[in-house]
Formats: structure tokens, C-alpha cells, sequence
């Protein structure tokens, strides 16, 4: 990880280095990385003042007949590639459009929006700073296929550590296979993918994303977790998109696959990315009250609020596929209802019961997944729990808790007294045109962009819906 100030300090760490091609990654907006690389003699003052020009709407970003940006790198993010063959020097790069011959920051940018929103945090007197702190889980696997044909549909996965694998005698078994849901801390040599993630941790480490832990989950087929340190949004969305892109590309040079999909297995664990939040003010951490419940704060408790009340419109951004609300069904420890409670992990808000001192008293949303744009979801989170402090909409008051039992358990009497989640991705959409006026302040959002989203996940949903089921054929082919 380099910081530059400069194109200097950057073209005198090309001569020190020997370094041959400058890359350069543009978020999309479903939260791809993009890249553009050119020779490292072509690195001059000219990218930081014309910049690089692109089509903005093969990202997503405005329309074909008005499609022209350009991309300014932030020299701030600088890193060395570890996977190119030629030596290569990383940056993250913001976007622009031109406007009356001026390159203005493209006000959709999703790095400009959580910017926008940290800058609004601050506008408003809350405090100077939000930190986050995603756990990512996701499966590494052998092998993936799948295929969609008029006539054939099939997807193929498979995992060395897979209980059905214990039967193979395709190649020498040497067992050490995990049970269904069995995964939980399993130890070597059932941990199949250890290896290769202590060497990506370490390479997360050397390039900027300091990690807590990682280790195995529930999934059996090799599910995993790794839990990063705490960083403010930006950071934590450009980290975020740094452990994606070393993750994956690690994982090919050992031959293995990982995804993130929230839900790749029918009765397995789901994967989510947890995402930990508190505020603070200088040194100040404003979550804490020895008093409070669960020694939560009054300012803890209205963001806690914001988020509950706004989670069904957040899920566009925390949860934008199909694949998501496969994940978001009771029995595998995802969150379906719309409450918080102490070391709940039932409910969408879990206040960690570990967490008992005043810099780490903090809450969770468990909700989200890694499908998602960070910087649109970081962002959207941050404007929820913006919007409950102002508002002072008190959880309590709401009948947003606190449930400090298990949800799936309570009758059905009680149960239905708790709001659920958005049960597939179209009621999401529904939600978020119904419930967008907190996204909209300090022009964070943009009403375009929010009608954008739910056009593009509307047709998603519908695409995914008109498929047949093999499952389908089973129920209803002889009928």
C-alpha cells in the first residue's frame, strides 16, 4: 500500500521500483472492478488533469448518446499488484463527466457518494467519523459449472471437503470431510482451504487491508469467514473491493474458486457480509452508556432505529440479487426479522454481547450480503442511521424491541407482531420507491440513480422468475 501526494513521489516510485504499468480500477455500478493499464512512460501530470476518458455507460453509468467520462486516478490508494507478470503499480480511480468542457466529479460516482454522505455526517454535528467492519463470508470450492440452455439447465458444484465426497473413489480419499452444517471451527485437515487463506491474509495485510481473524463457518462444503479491522466508509469500501480482487485471484493460483453468493447450496448455510458500525468523535466513542441497555447509548439506539425502520428500502443496496433472499429464510442463523437484540443473531440488529467496552460498544446489521456495491451499501447504511439520529425514532417506541429470544421460536402469535425483511428482490424495490427521502439528503443519492437501481433490479427479478425450476419438474411434470 502506497499513499502519493503527487505525480513526482509517483514517477520517482516507478524508477525505485522498476515498475512497467500503471493500472487503473473504476467501480461499476453493481460493484465490479474495471480496468484500464497503460505503459509506465505514459504516466504524466496530463492523467491527473485530463484524465483517462471511458464509456460510461457500459458501467452502468448514464445513457449510450451521452455516455462520454473520464477517470482520475486517487493517487492515495496506490498499490502493487501481486498477480501481474509485469510489475504493475494499482490505483483506485474516481469518475467525471464533462460539463461545459469541465470535468466535474460524476455526482453517481459510488466513491463520490460515500464522500458525499461522510461529508454529510459531519455537516450535521453527529460526530467526525463513522467506522465500519464487514465479516465476509463465502465459500472456496474445486469446481464450478453451470449452463442455461432452451433445453438444458445445470449447475455443478463441488467442494474437496464436501460430505458427498466421502464416497469418491475416483482418487485417493483420504476422508477429512465435513458433515452438513459441521463447519463451524473445524481444525486441519478437515479445514481444506487453511492454507490458502493464511497466504491471502498475508497478502491482505502487506496490501492494506488489516485482518482480525479468519476461519472456517457452518457451511460444510467449505465455508468460510474472513473478519476485517475497522475503517472509515470509503476506506472500508475500497478495502473492501482490494480483498475481493486478491481473494479471487489467489484462489485461481491455488486452484481453487471462491463466491460469494449468497446462497450457492439448497440447505446449507448461506453466506452474508455482517457489517459492524459505530460512531466516534475524536477520541470520543458515542455508542457507549454504562446506563443504556445493553450499555447502548441514546445516539446507539436512534441509528439503531433509522436502519430498522429503513431496512426493507436498504436492501436494494445491501441485498441486490436474486440469490439474496434464497439466504434470508429462518433456520440458518439469517435474520428475517426486523428487531434488534443483545447477541441476537436472529434478529437484523445484534448487539454483540462481547463488545462491553467504550470504543468497541457498536451493533451489527446482519442483514446485507457481499453481492452488493460496498460503497453503495456502506453509504446507504451510514444515511439510515444519519436520518434515526435526527429524527430520534426510538427502536423501543417503533416495537423494534429489544427481543432478546429466539425469533424462530416464538409462536405464531407473537411472531407475526414482528415485521420481516422484503421476501424476494422485487418487494426490495417496492420498498425503496416507496421509503428514498432519507437517501436524498445532502444529495448524497441521487433520485437517477435510485430509479436506475430499482429499474435494473426489477428486470433481474423478472428475468430470473420466468425461468423453469428443475425442482418445478418434479412437482408438476405429470399432473
Amino acid at each position: 500500500m502506497k499513499a502519493f501526494q503527487n505525480v513526482a513521489e509517483v514517477q520517482s516510485f516507478i524508477a525505485e521500483e522498476d515498475i512497467r504499468i500503471i493500472d487503473f480500477k473504476v467501480i461499476d455500478m453493481k460493484g465490479r472492478w474495471h480496468h484500464l493499464s497503460i505503459p509506465f512512460e505514459r504516466f504524466n501530470d496530463s492523467v491527473l488533469t485530463s484524465g483517462i476518458g471511458f464509456d460510461g455507460s457500459s458501467y452502468g453509468f448514464l445513457t449510450v448518446e451521452k455516455s462520454d467520462m473520464v477517470f482520475i486516478p486517487d493517487l492515495s490508494t496506490g498499490f502493487v499488484d501481486p498477480f501481474a507478470d509485469e510489475k504493475t503499480l494499482v490505483f483506485i480511480a474516481n469518475i467525471y463527466r464533462l460539463k461545459d468542457g469541465e470535468r466535474v466529479r460524476f455526482e453517481d460516482d459510488p466513491r463520490f457518494l460515500a464522500e458525499k454522505a461522510e461529508n454529510y455526517l459531519k455537516a450535521e454535528g453527529i460526530c467526525d467519523r463513522a467506522l465500519f467492519g464487514p465479516e465476509f463470508e463465502f465459500y472456496v470450492l474445486n469446481h464450478i459449472s453451470y449452463r442455461t440452455d432452451t433445453h438444458h439447465m445445470e449447475v455443478r458444484i463441488d467442494s474437496e471437503q464436501a460430505d458427498w465426497n466421502t464416497g469418491n473413489t475416483k482418487y485417493q480419499n483420504l476422508g477429512a470431510k465435513v458433515p452438513p452444517h459441521g463447519g463451524y471451527h473445524v481444525d486441519l485437515p478437515m479445514d481444506s482451504s487453511y492454507n490458502f487463506r493464511s497466504n491471502t491474509v498475508r497478502l491482505l495485510e502487506e496490501h492494506g487491508v488489516p485482518v482480525k481473524y479468519h476461519h472456517s463457518e457452518n457451511g460444510g462444503p467449505g465455508q468460510v469467514e474472513i473478519e476485517v479491522e475497522f475503517a472509515t466508509l470509503k476506506e472500508m469500501a475500497d478495502r473492501t473491493m482490494k480483498l475481493k480482487y486478491i481473494l479471487k485471484n489467489n484462489a485461481h493460483l491455488f486452484g481453487l474458486t471462491t463466491t460469494f453468493m449468497p446462497k450457492p447450496f439448497w440447505n446449507e448455510a448461506g453466506s452474508g457480509m455482517h457489517i459492524h458500525m459505530h460512531f466516534f468523535d475524536g477520541d470520543k466513542p458515542l455508542f457507549f452508556d454504562p446506563n443504556g441497555y445493553s450499555q447502548m447509548s441514546e445516539t446507539a439506539l436512534y441509528a439503531i432505529g433509522g436502519i430498522l425502520k429503513h431496512a426493507a428500502a436498504l436492501m436494494p443496496f445491501t441485498n441486490p440479487s436474486t440469490n439474496s433472499y434464497k439466504r434470508l429464510v429462518p433456520g440458518y442463523e439469517a435474520p428475517v426479522s426486523i428487531c434488534y437484540g443483545t447477541a441476537n443473531r436472529s434478529a437484523v440488529i445484534r448487539i454483540p454481547g462481547y463488545a462491553t467496552e467504550p470504543h468497541t460498544k457498536r451493533f451489527e446489521l446482519r442483514s446485507p450480503d457481499a453481492t452488493s456495491n460496498p460503497y453503495l451499501a456502506f453509504t446507504a447504511m451510514l444515511m439510515a442511521a444519519i436520518d434515526g439520529i435526527e429524527n430520534k425514532i426510538d427502536p423501543v417506541a417503533e416495537g423494534y424491541g429489544p427481543f432478546d429470544v429466539n425469533l424462530y421460536k416464538l409462536p405464531d402469535s407473537e411472531r407475526g407482531k414482528v415485521k420481516g425483511l422484503p421476501a424476494n428482490l422485487i418487494e426490495a424495490c417496492q420498498a425503496l420507491e416507496a421509503d428514498k427521502e432519507f437517501l436524498l439528503k445532502g444529495g448524497v443519492f441521487s433520485e437517477i440513480l435510485i430509479k436506475n437501481q430499482i429499474e435494473r433490479l426489477t428486470k433481474e427479478h423478472y428475468q430470473i422468475s420466468a425461468l423453469p425450476h428443475p425442482e418445478e419438474f418434479r412437482l408438476y411434470y405429470e399432473l
